[in-house]
């Protein structure tokens, strides 16, 4: 049965999203800020796992996937040149982790329901060229930074909630790539599993307001104050 407006038990998108940031801010704070604090990056190992989770349900209940993709992907544009032109920097933030795991969903969504000759090869190209960027370039260019956040284990994430066929199945599909993570990662990667707790709680529903903008423009704008809090303390 359909649920009514309001009539959900348990966090929606919206409530877990936002979680989600707060955890993500705490993380990067910490990093810049506060290393001597670990607590901080602890709680944000929250973030990646529910932010991957809603990136499923986005690709799932999308109206429009192409505006979907590029407007990750122009976010995530964006946030490389920044981190270029400020740093130097080639190592690849998280929202090209995921516009990689969106374009891998619907490569794989397409072939799997059009199963002609022409869409298995579009996502066998797609699934091997994801896998040249995550794993074999980052070792190719092994002198520099770069390398993809969370590498091809985080891809992959979502690409296993989106195609389990129930919420549980979605769940266990996290946690093994997880567990994955924590044993490529290892140390406090480990708390990652905490979110599944989280998760569990999800009702499914979106909430009440529309804040998709939201989190577009908080990801690039509490990086740069994070990053200019850190160059004003480094010159004084």
């Amino acid at each position: 049965m359909e649920k009514k407006a309001g009539s959900y038990i348990g966090l929606t998108g919206n409530q877990l999203k936002i979680i989600a940031l707060a955890s993500m801010t705490c993380d990067h704070a910490g990093r810049q800020l506060f290393p001597e604090y670990e607590i901080l990056q602890i709680i944000g190992r929250l973030a990646f796992p529910i932010f991957a989770y809603m990136i499923a349900e986005g690709c799932q209940y999308t109206r429009n996937r192409r505006k979907y993709l590029l407007t990750v992907a122009a976010v995530a544009a964006v946030c490389q040149a920044v981190y270029y032109i400020a740093m130097g920097s080639l190592y690849q933030c998280i929202l090209v982790t995921f516009s990689l795991s969106i374009v891998l969903i619907y490569a794989l969504d397409e072939a799997v329901k059009k199963k002609t000759a022409g869409s298995l090869l579009l996502a066998g190209t797609i699934s091997a060229g994801v896998i040249f960027v995550s794993v074999i370039l980052p070792e190719m260019l092994h002198t520099t930074d770069f390398d993809v956040d969370y590498g091809l284990w985080g891809i992959l994430l979502p690409v296993s909630v989106y195609f389990a066929k129930t919420k549980p199945l979605k769940l266990l599909g996290a946690a093994v790539f997880l567990i994955l993570l924590g044993f490529d990662l290892g140390g406090i990667q480990w708390y990652a599993l905490a979110s599944l707790l989280l998760l569990t709680l999800y009702s499914g529903e979106r909430g009440k307001r529309k804040l998709k903008n939201l989190f577009y423009v908080y990801y690039p704008l509490h990086l740069v104050v994070i990053y200019g809090i850190y160059m004003v303390r480094e010159m004084y």
